[in-house]
């Protein structure tokens, strides 16, 4: 099976399993960057020894979440849910007295059928604090989409913009004219609300936010906030963007339930994106784009060490974050053979600019758009693997050592996930990722010449 984008660009598909992170380890990230909030798993002990030691985190650390413990009488049904989930509640509030609490849904609620959404509106108005409930379990196809399940709840808890259907209109008309005085002003455009959605480290998301200032474009605000209390408003008339590939659900939620317009834009990942990105935010808002072209060419200049080291090499994506389009692009840009790109799932209408992009960056690198190919069924990845041999696979951990052993140089997906990749001035912490393992390998080349000749 297989659907046609245009004609060079397909995706095929295939019947694989899901070979992933469990979504719920979203907790991990969220829970620093929304710095008011409480995150509760309602799950099993499985859940909890998942938390506790692939995250890594120290009881000393106190972390802002904690695990609701199902047992064997929750599970038959001879508990009172609600009764125990207040308790925790009420703990929750008396020890850290968060501004919202978050229940993560995992698989076995799933399966049981725990009401959670029936559950939480009583208890928020019992305890007075805001209760969101977010299904982030190991139905999805990818770890990453526990955020975008976060991140589309929240939505329906942001307050409407405060001026009015008419005072928005009046906004939109008169923009062109204010925005032709921004420079003798000196100050922003005058042009309607834009909120990006997607959780980045704060030093991330002002690089960001400058970025675009440097437009004269005000970003109004960011979902999810560093603290609840500042979530953005949405509504008719303001303009979303997204910087995560794995964010479908909630531009769809934006879209449909809170009636904003989503601005289609590839994926600020490497110099290309980043610039694509901005291109495609400054028309919408009447302005036109200055100085990108030769920042995108500093970046590029600064990288030069690290291009070197990876142009004509190959990779073979496996499929594991959603994230796999945009590396690939920004790698293919970066004079890389990509032979796969694996990815567990993709709305091809949420990532067209990127998949656009894609076809265009190949054609520019005079290099065949390469295969695509959506649940992946990983033994046939690993027959393809064995006969392309691959300078370097981007895996999931599942299938890293394995394919090591088999003289297969891996990369963590999962590292991509929580590193710094986005904007003009983390691109070379990507390069950096995708260069260790090979450097590695090129080290290991190097002692073992070295060994012979001393022999």
């Amino acid at each position: 099976m297989s659907l046609k984008i245009d004609e060079t660009l397909i995706v095929e598909c295939e019947t694989g399993n899901y070979h992933t992170f469990c979504p719920i380890s979203c907790v991990s990230w969220l829970y620093q960057k929304i710095e008011d909030s409480f995150f509760l798993v309602v799950g099993t002990k499985t859940c909890g020894y998942f938390l506790q030691n692939a995250l890594g985190v120290m009881i000393f650390a106190e972390p802002r979440y904690a695990m609701a413990e199902l047992e064997e009488g929750d599970i038959s049904a001879q508990l009172n849910d609600y009764e125990g989930l207040k308790k925790l509640c009420i703990r929750i509030r008396k020890d850290r007295d968060p501004s919202v609490i978050i229940w993560i849904g995992t698989c076995t609620t799933e399966i049981i059928k725990m009401d959670l959404e029936g559950m939480a509106p009583k208890l928020e108005w019992e305890i007075g604090i805001p209760i969101l409930v977010a299904r982030a379990n190991g139905l999805d196809y990818a770890f990453t989409q526990g955020e975008d399940t976060v991140l589309a709840a929240m939505a329906h808890r942001c307050p409407e913009p405060e001026f009015s259907v008419r005072e928005r209109k009046e906004t939109i008309q008169n923009f062109f004219f204010h925005s032709r005085k921004k420079e003798e002003l000196g100050e922003y455009a005058n042009h309607p609300s834009l909120v990006l959605f997607g959780s980045l480290p704060s030093n991330v998301a002002s690089q960001l936010n400058l970025e675009l200032k440097r437009q004269s474009i005000k970003v109004s605000g960011w979902l999810p906030a560093q603290k609840y209390t500042d979530l953005p408003s949405l509504g008719d008339g303001v303009y979303v963007c997204g910087v995560h590939p794995f964010l479908s659900r909630t531009a769809t939620t934006l879209i449909r339930r809170e009636k904003c317009q989503l601005i289609a834009a590839p994926f600020p990942i490497g110099p290309d994106g980043t610039r694509a990105w901005i291109e495609k935010i400054c028309p919408v808002f009447g302005v036109e784009p200055q100085g990108l072209e030769e920042r995108e060419e500093r970046i590029w200049e600064s990288l030069k060490d690290y291009l070197d080291l990876v142009h004509g090499k190959s990779v073979f994506f496996m499929g594991d974050n959603l994230l796999e389009v945009s590396l690939a692009r920004f790698l293919i840009r970066c004079g890389m053979i990509v032979h796969e790109i694996g990815i567990p799932y993709m709305d091809k209408r949420y990532q067209t600019a990127e998949l656009s992009l894609l076809q265009d960056t190949c054609i520019k690198m005079c290099v065949p758009i390469p295969r695509i190919v959506e649940k992946p069924d990983n033994s046939n990845q690993i027959r393809r693997i064995r006969e392309l041999q691959p300078d370097l696979a981007i895996t999931g951990m599942a299938h890293a050592n394995p394919l090591e052993a088999r003289g297969i140089s891996t990369k963590w997906s999962v590292e991509f996930t929580f590193a710094q990749i986005h904007g003009f001035a983390n691109a070379r912490d990507v390069l950096e990722l995708v260069t260790r393992p090979l450097r590695r390998q090129k080290s290991l080349e190097d002692l073992g010449r070295t060994t012979l000749v001393r022999k």
